[in-house]
């Protein structure tokens, strides 16, 4: 026995070893705020202290050792000693949003011997221990991930479906064998959507979209989301549809969903018509945050298939003219019990039921029933109306007492009146007491591939229920059918119930742990429902099957630092982390040069499981290169790795298609903008040296044809950040504006992964029309909303026929995707229920580009257009002396005294600097400047209309 003194008076542990006969006091050089005690060594325990440090004891609190300071509280937790032996898990406070997760030996917990699993840091309030399962998050360039550890296994990112990109995850069970977790995706704001994950915890499928969302009275969501106690794989939730709140039940995890079907009479026999889909009964799902009050639901383990619920009938869910309803086949079939909102408890087991009506109306009654709601019978309980607070239901099978408690009024005390209503029961239960019940769905007996048959109380008879109670009497596993089978992760329910790959996901993609001479599991699309006891039947045929790894060369070859940065501090260890997606990683070669002289060289993948470190002894730039052969083939890739300086993004603008010898300006745009100076390093085709320069943009001439890579990276200050882009160099080339439905702007995440599988999918939908090659085409899609796109025809490679002859092919080819998108051939399905189509924003045929100057009409009224602005502005500046708002614009005093530098061409550098010392008074410096201004804006004019004319190279001439 272990006796905490109170600390206002000292700090000490009372220790007994013989039950309380004796005890030995010892002191302690701290507060103690809390004890956990380890879950299998009864001598181990860890205390936490006021001042925020963690205390450990292996002798049941003799003596005491620190572990570490600044650790959040209720953060900490001993791991199961049958997987991990002795190991202490311990969240570390570092401020008051973010923490590092550490791990020690609880005997042993040196400097030495702490590990940090996370290089960033972790959400302080993220850490959840529950059952097999620990959940972590982790926010890294302001998106956050989840980690889950399965039986205190290394942790693993969780797979939650691409696109989804949650901003809250909120773990709602994980009883049943798996995880269910309420996601709130990026274009949420008051609904959440329902995960649930394979028994790993690893692999997260969308169970129902547009869960409603409840604000507690301490500020947090509240999920309407309820979890029927007794029987497995119920859930009832409420769904937003369309502005309307409606009620759902599932019988298999969230499989499949229907309304409630509402009661057919009132209260008074009356009947009520209300038909489904249009009018059905909606329930209240709200826990009650007072622990002594039932909420607006009710249910019990002892009594399956019974429901009492606060809730309405009619098109959706609303707080108006509500009832109490109860169901005691599971959902199946509702009765109204009540025209007002009550509290009820369940009685002896189940037994019986007690009502109260709710504490904001004072009252005398009670009402008990024994028949599960059919019958109630009042009785009073208080002489005085009495405004109850709660009710203590004693547990034990010899207590039948009940204690309310409430309050005559808010100015008097607290009022106790104690039932004791063991004399309403007449006898002990026995045997001739009890009947069966089958579980069914709407008469489907096969509830989550099992048939359950249930043994309760027969309705009506007045028996205490003592030891017995309501239990499965047998279970017969059912066929599997296709209800038994959800979504496999990455696959989505098409309207015609099969499940098909999301458009983001590549079923034929291999698990990089795939080697040849092994075999993995191919997925069918389809997995079992958790917990569901289904036997043969289609089980073989949705099962994923066992496949021998094919021979593959290395593809999608990955380098990356351990914590995703490109920068790291001079003497300090980088770890390099190497991933191939595709190939055999036991028979590749992996070479890694850090580009500082050094490299080193793996026989195989799986010695580079671990990261792969490297200490740099000098500051720079440094390219490093990663190779992965194997006799099939080989794939490399590379990053420019910084030296003490830290990472942030940058987004680069550049053209998907440019033609070969012409100039191209590249454009880095930095998000947020910084006052400081930037430098820009740009990496351009295979050049081992950057272009450095101060100017967010560049022009480059490619002179080889095929596709190039840019990288550009940014420096400022103490970060650092890059993006790359793949631009194709040709003579020639057409191409087309796409624009699309507007079901695709509200889903659209407007980030580069969901523009490149959004442009994928576009090119095989087109590749589906025109047999062509698929390197002829290529499809951009645009930043931003609404969504846009471009399509490039480009020549076929392969083709060593004149100029003319490829030039025809390409107009063949454009008029052939004219015509399909013209007539809405091409579309894909973002998701089960919402296609898109696509559409040709120029409903002329596109021009082709290439080095030849053509002259058109509309080029040459472009040119004119200019030539009369240009003169305009020449007027304004020839006569600015005679323009009122001229003058005034001339006498503003000027901030810059010493140099005054314009943004104008190269060309134009030399009359667009000037100095205090070329001019005798600041009004000719004013002059001198507005000169320069105009001049400046004129040529900017310029040099925009020239890059909207895009392909009328000859409107302007510089």
């Amino acid at each position: 026995i272990m006796v905490l003194t109170d600390p206002e008076f000292e700090s000490s542990l009372l220790i007994s070893s013989d039950e309380g006969a004796s005890y030995q006091k010892y002191r302690l050089n701290f507060y103690v705020l809390s004890l956990l005690f380890h879950p299998s060594q009864e001598d181990w325990a860890l205390a936490y202290s006021h001042d925020q440090k963690l205390y450990s004891s292996f002798d049941f609190g003799r003596k005491w050792q620190l572990v570490h300071e600044r650790v959040t509280p209720n953060r900490f937790y001993c791991s199961n000693p049958q997987i991990i032996y002795g190991c202490l898990f311990v969240f570390l406070f570092l401020g008051p949003t973010v923490c590092q997760y550490m791990t020690c030996r609880a005997q042993a917990c040196s400097e030495s011997n702490r590990v940090f699993p996370f290089p960033g840091y972790i959400e302080t309030n993220s850490l959840v221990v529950q059952d097999d399962y620990i959940v972590i998050q982790v926010t890294m360039a302001g998106r956050a991930s989840y980690y889950v550890s399965y039986l205190r296994e290394p942790f693993v990112r969780i797979k939650i479906p691409k696109y989804s990109l949650p901003k809250d995850m909120h773990i709602l069970s994980t009883d049943q064998g798996q995880v269910f977790a309420a996601v709130q995706e990026w274009n949420q704001n008051d609904t959440y959507n329902l995960y649930i994950s394979d028994p790993r915890g690893l692999y997260f499928t969308l169970a129902l979209e547009n869960i409603k969302t409840t604000r507690g009275l301490g500020g947090n969501n509240m999920i309407d989301l309820y979890e029927v106690a007794g029987i497995k794989g119920m859930l009832i939730a409420n769904r937003k549809v369309e502005n309307q709140v409606k009620t759902y039940i599932t019988y298999n995890k969230g499989r499949d969903w229907r309304l409630l079907q509402a009661p057919s009479t009132d209260l008074e026999g009356n009947p009520i018509y209300c038909v489904l889909p249009f009018c059905s009964l909606h329930l209240q799902l709200q826990m009650s945050e007072n622990p002594y009050l039932s909420g607006s639901i009710t249910t019990k383990s002892s009594v399956p298939g019974v429901i009492v619920a606060t809730g309405n009938i009619g098109s959706e869910l609303s707080y108006n003219n509500v009832g109490m309803f109860i169901s005691s086949d599971a959902g199946n079939t509702w009765r109204q019990i009540f025209d007002e909102e009550h509290n009820v408890w369940f009685l002896d087991k189940g037994g019986a039921l007690l009502a109260v009506k709710q504490p904001t109306v004072p009252t005398r009654h009670l009402w008990i029933s024994f028949d599960e709601g059919q019958q109630w019978t009042r009785h009073s309980f208080s002489a005085m109306p009495l405004f109850v607070d709660g009710v203590l239901v004693e547990p034990g099978m010899d207590n039948q007492i009940l204690t309310f408690f409430g309050h005559f009024s808010d100015r008097s005390e607290w009022q106790l009146i104690k039932i004791d209503y063991k004399s309403m029961f007449t006898k002990r239960c026995t045997e001739g007491d009890f009947q069966t019940w089958h579980l069914h769905n709407q008469g489907e007996p096969c509830v989550m591939g099992q048939k359950q048959l249930y043994m309760k109380r027969r309705p009506g008879v007045y028996c205490m229920l003592g030891k017995e109670s309501s239990r499965i009497l047998s279970v017969e596993p059912c066929i599997c059918r296709a209800h038994d089978f959800e979504c496999d992760y990455g696959f989505e329910r098409r309207g015609d119930g099969n499940c098909m790959p999301a458009f983001w996901f590549n079923p034929a993609t291999v698990s990089r742990s795939c080697s040849q001479g092994q075999n993995y599991l191919n997925s069918t699309g389809y997995r079992k429902v958790a917990a569901n006891n289904c036997t043969k039947g289609v089980k073989e045929m949705y099962t994923a099957r066992k496949q021998q790894c094919p021979n593959r060369p290395p593809r999608g070859l990955q380098l990356a630092t351990r914590d995703n940065k490109l920068t790291a501090n001079l003497g300090s260890n980088v770890t390099f982390v190497v991933q191939l997606e595709e190939g055999d990683s036991l028979r590749t070669n992996i070479q890694l040069d850090f580009g500082d002289g050094t490299a080193v060289s793996y026989s195989n993948l799986s010695w580079t499981e671990e990261g792969i470190r490297h200490v740099y002894r000098s500051a720079g730039i440094f390219r490093v290169t990663a190779l992965a052969e194997n006799t099939l083939g080989y794939d490399s890739t590379s990053l420019y790795l910084h030296v003490t300086c830290p990472v942030e993004h940058v987004q680069l603008l550049a053209p998907f298609v440019v033609i070969k010898n012409k100039e191209v300006n590249l454009t880095a745009m930095v998000w947020p903008s910084h006052s400081r100076t930037v430098t820009y390093f740009w990496w351009l085709g295979n050049s081992t040296e950057p272009v450095i320069t101060l100017e967010g943009s560049i022009s480059h001439v490619f002179t080889a044809e095929g596709m190039n890579t840019v990288t550009v990276q940014v420096s400022s200050a103490n970060s650092l950040l890059q993006d790359t882009k793949t631009i194709a160099v040709q003579e020639f080339f057409k191409s087309l504006l796409l624009s699309f439905s507007p079901k695709s702007d509200e889903a659209n995440p407007d980030i580069p992964e969901w523009r490149q599988d959004v442009g994928r999918v576009i090119k095989k939908a087109l590749l589906q029309i025109a047999d062509i090659p698929a390197d002829q085409l290529l499809v951009a899609v645009f930043p931003g909303i609404p969504t846009a796109a471009e399509l490039f025809i480009l020549p076929n490679k392969n083709q060593s026929d004149a100029r003319k002859r490829n030039e025809e092919d390409l107009e063949q080819i454009s008029e052939i995707l004219v015509s399909a998108l013209n007539q809405n051939l091409v579309e894909f399905e973002l998701k089960p229920g919402s296609r898109v189509i696509v559409y040709i924003t120029q409903l002329t045929l596109a021009p082709l580009v290439d080095s030849i100057p053509r002259h058109s009409s509309s080029a040459m009224l472009m040119l004119l257009s200019v030539v009369f602005l240009g003169l305009a502005v020449f007027l304004i500046y020839k006569f600015k002396r005679k323009i009122p708002w001229i003058n005034i614009y001339a006498e503003v005093n000027h901030e810059k005294e010493q140099e005054m530098i314009g943004t104008v061409g190269q060309n134009d550098a030399t009359t667009s600097k000037i100095t205090l010392s070329e001019f005798s008074s600041p009004k000719e410096l004013m002059e001198k400047e507005l000169e320069v201004r105009v001049k400046r804006e004129y040529m900017l004019f310029i040099y925009t209309v020239h890059k909207l004319s895009n392909n009328k190279q000859s409107c302007v001439t510089l």
